[in-house]
């Protein structure tokens, strides 16, 4: 049921004014939007230096760990001694993570999504030998 005005205004004002009702609106959305990215991006960079602070002192943590078990080999081996076991052990896990890692890598390499090119391939060759039967 048309109303009144609608009736006054007839069709192209109204659907100017609807027009600027909708691009007003589009505008306030695509505002709160790059308010709401700006609070988002605070967030994330917040987040960050906190990660990186934890980070750094995580490190710290665990080099006093790493003295500590040192200084308790101490107490019943020569300090040397208690020193390069704890040496040993950091490099034997380095060696163990660098391999591992390593591993992981080549295994990776390159980032080409195979199975899908394969499969896109059979696809299309069975378009084609469809499309020409």
């Amino acid at each position: 049921m048309p109303t009144h005005e609608a009736d006054r205004m007839g069709v192209a004002p109204a659907a100017k004014q609807v027009a600027e009702h909708a691009s007003a609106l589009a505008r306030l959305e695509m505002e709160l939007a790059g308010l709401e990215l700006k609070g988002k991006v605070a967030s994330l960079g917040l987040g960050a230096g906190l990660l990186v602070g934890a980070a750094f002192f995580g490190l710290f943590a665990v080099g006093f760990g790493l003295a500590t078990i040192a200084a308790a080999l101490a107490l019943v081996l020569d300090t040397w001694l208690a020193l390069l076991i704890v040496f040993g052990s950091l490099l034997l896990l380095v060696a163990i993570l660098a391999l591992v890692g390593l591993s992981r890598v080549r295994k990776g390499s390159p980032p080409v999504p195979e199975l899908a090119i394969q499969e896109a391939k059979l696809t299309s060759t069975a378009l084609r030998s469809n499309g020409h039967s």
